[in-house]
């Protein structure tokens, strides 16, 4: 028997909905739930910009099997652990063969992990929604050669996604970014390797991804087209976009990047900041001056000096600075310049490039093991006695 409520109860339990906030329902809930997360860092709900890395690698390893029998294991990758910021530029810096382009194609998912794994915009490296917003261009890109440029960029835009109707203009505007409007119509069986590099990071930034991947995107670009490259990678990163390039041309790095790793046989040797790594002094300083000869009285200061047509330039002991101003006072000389030297990209480079202790320069141990425990032929110690065999 139902109970019946009178006026009063009525009146009351009125008043106490009206001034209760309304229920939300469950089906909006969850999508504020999963909204919240995607809106804070890419468009601030009213609080502060929150950074996000662009590139979490962890742990990432990749062995191939190598031999006849293809039972001797290969490394390729050592266990590689790195995080690349949003909105920079990082040079994957290495000798060919140190496993950047393994890298690369782990990331891209061309090749499995043999173990570790690896989160790029926030989403696991298998999400089809993260393929949807990077950028790749291979070291050696292939394309159909018996299309023209235009032709070319207008089938990637379809399948990258990029609306229909502004499509033609998209493409065009690529093109005339690469510098190749006048070729649009040229099939690509006729192009230089130069102008193909072009297409390839002209496709790479097509749908106008967030993230950037680029393998040697200088390999055969004359000066002119790598002074083109490196403006174009400097516009991405103005825009916001993050961009992970490999290269061994280390001018490139020191101008372009924010922050340079160094890969050699498959290990991750040293991670820095470029700015950081040209701005230690080394203790001596450079003058420069106007001479048709080397004072000999410098060379005692323990300079080391070169003579090129009127002009000398001499490094020497930053504490002989004040001794070498003072002779060139005496003798009259004109000093054109006088600066600290300090130390390159090159020079932390090669530094990071020698055998690490413990471990010859072929990347086995002393006792002539891979570091995974692994002989020539791929055995642990373990197989060699019988053990668990």
């Amino acid at each position: 028997m139902a109970t019946r409520l009178g006026p009063r109860w009525k009146s009351t339990f009125r008043n106490r909905a009206s001034s209760q906030t309304p229920p939300i329902a469950p089906a909006l809930l969850i999508i504020l739930l999963i909204q919240i997360p995607y809106e804070i860092p890419h468009k601030g709900i009213g609080i502060a910009r929150i950074a996000m890395a662009a590139i979490e690698i962890l742990d990432l390893e990749k062995t191939y099997l190598v031999g006849f029998w293809r039972k001797r294991p290969k490394l390729a990758l050592r266990p590689l652990r790195l995080t690349i910021k949003e909105g920079e530029v990082f040079g994957f810096l290495g000798p060919n063969g140190a496993g950047k382009t393994t890298t690369l194609k782990l990331l891209m998912g061309l090749v499995f992990p043999t173990a570790g794994t690896a989160r790029i915009l926030g989403m696991d490296m298998d999400d089809p929604r993260m393929k949807a917003q990077i950028g790749f261009l291979p070291e050696q890109p292939y394309f159909y050669d018996h299309l023209s440029a235009k032709e070319l960029l207008t089938y990637y835009a379809q399948l990258s996604g990029v609306p229909a109707k502004g499509r033609s203009a998209r493409v065009e505007q690529m093109l005339a970014r690469v510098g190749l409007s006048d070729s649009a119509g040229m099939q690509l069986r006729k192009f230089s390797k130069g102008m193909l590099q072009r297409v390839g990071l002209a496709q790479a930034i097509l749908h106008d991804p967030k993230l950037v991947f680029l393998d040697e995107p200088m390999s055969g670009l004359d000066p002119m087209g790598r002074r083109e490259v490196r403006d174009l990678i400097q516009q991405l990163r103005h825009e916001g976009k993050t961009v992970f390039f490999s290269t061994h041309i280390l001018s490139d790095a020191e101008a372009l990047c924010d922050r340079v790793g160094v890969i050699h046989q498959g290990e991750l040797r040293g991670v820095g900041a470029v700015a950081d790594l040209t701005s230690q002094t080394q203790g001596k300083v450079e003058i420069i001056f106007y001479a048709q000869k080397v004072p000999a009285a410098l060379t005692s200061l323990g300079a080391v000096a070169n003579v090129s047509g009127d002009m000398v330039n001499a490094v020497l002991p930053e504490e002989q600075q004040d001794a070498a101003l003072e002779l060139l006072r005496r003798e009259r000389l004109k000093l054109i310049s006088l600066t600290p030297v300090r130390s390159s990209l090159e020079e932390y480079y090669i530094q990071k490039l020698q055998p690490t202790e413990g471990r010859k320069k072929d990347g086995r141990n002393e006792d002539g093991r891979k570091e995974d425990g692994r002989n020539e032929d791929g055995q642990t110690e373990e197989s060699r006695k019988g053990v668990g065999v």
